[in-house]
């Protein structure tokens, strides 16, 4: 019986696994070497603040209507800190607007933001609400009232002789002369803000049109601020007024007194009219302050409500 050799298999044939394997190899050598070597090669994506420009930034404190509202809470005028300026707001209010809207020109070129205060029955009133409302800027009806003395408060002031109803009358149409009023302070007034008979009215009239109240303090007797809170009206009152007397030195002298109130209560409101000497003083003060840290702000961010009056 003769014995068969098994077959062997063909060299071919083992040559061929040799090579698929050797190439299984070179590739797994290339994946790897690729995926050490790509993050070395590659450029990071670019970032959305990379790749888009920023919007400019024009001030601290955005005017209502204009840039976003600030997500900030207002300022109650407390004392925010006794060592630094940074953060102390201040609020700059110009009084007796309408005459002309140059002088609205004139503000805006100081370049803080501004509340404006603008009297009803002048003869350019209109002209000039059109043009603060085309500019999204804070406005105030600036009411007029009686004050002592022979003082002429100006057309449609409210006088104390006045039963309820007139007082209420007149004030209606007063507001009407200045739409997008946000709220109002008294034009003159050391008599009747004074009168919490003649005030009650007023004061109830905005609280019906959800409008706040700035006592501009004519009269140390004034009773608008603390009646304001009584009926749950949103307010303030001025610390300073920057132009009772109108020489330069006078006026540097009532500014410099605002800073010093804004950095110990944490904030400050000051009242001044388009005088020139007025306007001319605060373009030479207004970036000296802003270069402190001091932050211009509407009066409507440092109004007191009734659960949260300043000390």
């Amino acid at each position: 019986m003769s014995s068969r050799r098994p077959k062997s298999r063909p060299a071919s044939s083992g040559r061929g696994f040799a090579v698929i394997l050797l190439g299984l190899l070179a590739a797994g050598a290339a994946v790897y070497l690729s995926c050490l070597t790509r993050g070395s090669e590659e450029t990071p994506p670019k970032s959305p603040s990379s790749s888009a420009k920023r919007p400019e930034r024009h001030g601290t404190s955005p005017k209502p209507g204009r840039h976003e509202p600030s997500t900030q809470p207002p300022s109650q005028g407390r004392v925010t800190t006794e060592h630094t300026h940074q953060g102390a707001r201040i609020a700059l209010v110009i009084d007796d607007l309408g005459h002309s809207t140059t002088e609205v020109e004139e503000i805006e070129g100081l370049g803080v933001t501004i509340t404006y205060a603008v009297l009803p029955y002048e003869e350019e009133t209109a002209a000039v609400v059109a043009e603060l409302r085309g500019r999204g800027e804070e406005i105030l009806c600036h009411l007029p009232m009686e004050p002592e003395g022979a003082n002429d408060p100006g057309p449609g002031a409210l006088r104390s002789a006045m039963t309820d109803d007139e007082l209420e009358v007149a004030s209606e149409r007063a507001l009407a002369e200045i739409p997008g009023a946000v709220g109002v302070n008294n034009h003159m007034g050391s008599e009747l803000s004074a009168d919490r008979r003649a005030m009650r009215p007023v004061l109830q009239l905005l609280a019906r049109r959800h409008l706040f109240y700035l006592d501009s303090r004519t009269s140390p007797k004034s009773v608008g601020y603390r009646m304001a809170i009584e009926l749950g009206i949103p307010a303030a009152e001025r610390q300073v007024f920057l132009d009772g007397a109108q020489s330069p030195e006078a006026i540097r002298a009532q500014f410099a007194r605002l800073l010093d109130l804004a950095r110990k209560r944490g904030a400050a409101i000051a009242i001044g009219h388009p005088h020139p000497t007025t306007l001319a003083v605060l373009a030479d003060e207004i970036p000296k302050a802003k270069a402190q840290g001091f932050e211009f702000v509407p009066v409507s961010y440092l109004l007191d409500t009734p659960g949260n009056l300043p000390e």
